[in-house]
């Protein structure tokens, strides 16, 4: 896809939001009014995943238009009348507390299994869940981890009170005196998010991927390849109250590459990439929707899914890459994708994976640091993680609308759901 269409479609965004608005009369408070379809209709053979921060959430505030949207979601019984995935790249709570949050603000009873968190993958990764693991992140990260199949952890306090030299950055926190170290051998690393004290993570991360596992010694020449890494959430930025975008793990990320990148001469691998935009979260996505639609007792095959993000680096080029995936594994068989690539090769019912931008998050038109090219022709800088392959093309929306809302009436219409 050329580079010039993603252009001109993120460059009209602004008018065909208001257009789109205000030809479906969204420009006012939501109504309280219930939705309805027909006794005949039939099982639904689409499914949704959500994006939570910025399509559905701000913050800790719901955004208006999603009740709207889950009051047409919703039949008459309280029950979704199509499968929903919420897909999230933050991973720095409970799998099932972040179900509560959602059914709280939203109004609509979701269960944890209908949430991805940007580690959520790494259930997959069986091999490593018996071994001596480091794990970076905040919040409950060794319950997080212990979820996901990991049976021995170490955490960076526990790790930094093991060996306290190693951490030198905060002149507070220096021990007056040098106490015994204590044996530590590690096989890997989980990055589960950003951390709070990144100088401590950063430090401590080189410690033991320098020492090839076994921090507070030293090696002549560090092992390469190092040991293996897991990492989610490549999010450079993302959306919260404030009026411009927060730094996310994949800044954190970037510091942790450039660093190894100049001590070692060498790159930064990952044995495992997921979060938004790999094709691994959007397959495990994909299997949570199957799972979905056979406990309703749908019996049709999900052929079509409609991914509704509000980040294009993330969750416009995460489903245009899934969609490029499964039209390639429908043709030609399911390729190798490497690091962000699935884990299992299996039969996938799902045909296509459709794009829709909201502007209610990371992109919003009337924000000047919005991803719109700059003058004379410039490209925007690209977001995207390292190991992500930049194409233009991928960035561009099969969709663009005003909110979540706007993304579910355009759905119905799509599929001959519409509202009655």
């Amino acid at each position: 896809m050329a580079a010039w269409g993603c252009v001109a479609s993120l460059g009209a965004a602004r008018w065909l939001c208001w257009r789109a608005a205000r030809a479906a009369g969204l420009l006012g408070r939501p109504s309280r009014r219930s939705y309805a379809v027909g006794p005949a209709q039939s099982p639904p053979t689409f499914g949704f995943l959500l994006d939570i921060d910025g399509v559905l959430v701000r913050g800790h505030r719901v955004i208006p238009a999603a009740l709207e949207a889950f009051r047409r979601l919703m039949n008459s019984q309280g029950q979704l009348r199509v499968p929903v995935v919420f897909v999230t790249n933050a991973g720095n709570s409970l799998q099932h507390s972040k179900a509560q949050e959602l059914s709280a603000l939203l109004g609509c009873e979701v269960d944890a299994d209908q949430v991805i968190l940007s580690h959520s993958p790494m259930k997959l990764f069986s091999e490593y869940h018996e071994k001596r693991m480091l794990v970076s992140g905040q919040g409950p990260v060794v319950e997080n981890a212990q979820g996901l199949g990991f049976r021995n952890v170490v955490t960076m306090d526990e790790l930094r009170m093991a060996f306290p030299l190693l951490d030198m950055v905060d002149l507070e926190r220096r021990l007056k005196t040098t106490p015994s170290p204590v044996p530590l051998f590690f096989k890997g690393v989980l990055l589960l998010g950003e951390p709070v004290r990144w100088e401590t993570s950063l430090q401590l991360i080189m410690d033991v991927l320098l020492s090839n596992g076994s921090p507070g010694t030293g090696l002549a020449t560090p092992p390469y390849p190092h040991l293996p890494i897991l990492a989610s959430n490549m999010d450079l930025l993302w959306m919260a109250e404030a009026k411009m975008p927060r730094f996310g793990h994949g800044t954190f990320l970037l510091c942790l590459e450039t660093i190894y990148q100049k001590v070692t001469g060498k790159e930064l691998r990952y044995e495992g990439l997921m979060g938004k935009p790999s094709i691994l979260t959007y397959q495990y996505a994909q299997d949570l929707i199957r799972r979905q639609a056979e406990r309703r007792g749908w019996v049709a095959p999900i052929r079509k899914l409609y991914a509704v993000g509000d980040n294009p680096t993330s969750d416009i080029y995460g489903a245009n890459l899934f969609h490029q995936y499964l039209q390639k594994a429908t043709r030609d068989g399911a390729p190798e994708l490497g690091a962000g690539g699935p884990r299992q090769q299996q039969p996938s019912a799902s045909q296509s994976c459709i794009s829709i931008l909201v502007c209610t998050g990371v992109y919003n038109p009337s924000n000047p640091q919005s991803t719109e090219p700059v003058l004379g022709g410039e490209q925007p800088p690209f977001h995207g993680h390292r190991d992500l392959f930049f194409s233009p093309g991928l960035m561009e929306a099969s969709h663009v609308v005003n909110d979540v809302n706007e993304a579910v009436q355009l759905v119905f219409r799509e599929e001959g759901w519409a509202s009655e």
